[in-house]
């Protein structure tokens, strides 16, 4: 991992953006074109504290299928809170307008897991993932038959982990006097929150030097 400004603060960073966000873009080469497909992923194993292998489903039909069965390197771009940030919101109105994120991409090899065991643990643990919390929470059980069936349709796959880029640009650069302007601007124009906490957290010094 890179140690600049905007680096993860610890592995748990990314482990956190990735379990919040785990629709990620699976990107790939092969038969002479670049594939792309947006997929739910799921941390499967760590190595200590940092990610080591991540699982998901992908449609037999894709074409990417073929294309990752010849070479089965490929890049999850995973994606978590953005939001750009106005200068109509500053006093210091010759600051630039900029935009906020946290990214998190993993180069991985691909490997697929083409039996109803795996099939059947990785979907489940998606869904149960996915469920937790919410009032009458569903089940794959809640399919009966139809589950299988459908099924026949998809083949798992675990992405064993070969390196990681992750970045937070979350106002770690912004002027002291900046910062806090920023946050209330992300707050007030709504949808926003998450960034403005996330914002908060990898500016904990100022925060902390805000309330004393």
């Amino acid at each position: 991992m890179s140690t600049n400004r905007f680096s993860p603060r610890n592995d748990a960073d990314v482990s956190d953006l990735v379990a919040r966000h785990p629709l990620a873009f699976v990107v790939s080469h092969g038969h002479d074109r670049v594939h792309s497909t947006l997929l739910p992923l799921r941390i499967e194993r760590f190595d200590g504290d940092r990610i080591a292998s991540l699982t998901g489903h992908i449609a037999r039909a894709n074409p990417q299928v073929a294309a990752l069965q010849a070479d089965a390197r490929a890049t999850l771009l995973f994606r978590g809170p953005h939001g750009y940030v106005s200068p109509s919101w500053l006093s210091d109105r010759t600051q630039a307008p900029t935009w906020n994120y946290a990214t998190a991409n993993f180069a991985v090899r691909i490997e697929f897991l083409d039996d109803t065991a795996s099939l059947d643990r990785i979907v489940r643990d998606l869904v149960d993932a996915m469920e937790a919390g919410r009032e009458r929470a569903w089940s794959v059980d809640d399919m009966g038959a139809r589950y299988s069936q459908l099924a026949t349709r998809i083949v798992a796959f675990r992405a064993t982990v070969l390196g990681v880029e992750a970045k937070f640009k979350l106002g770690q650069d912004e002027r002291d006097d900046v910062y806090p302007e920023i946050v209330v601007g992300l707050r007030n124009e709504g949808g926003h929150e998450e960034l403005a906490t996330m914002m908060q957290r990898f500016n904990a010094h100022r925060e902390a030097g805000s309330s004393a």
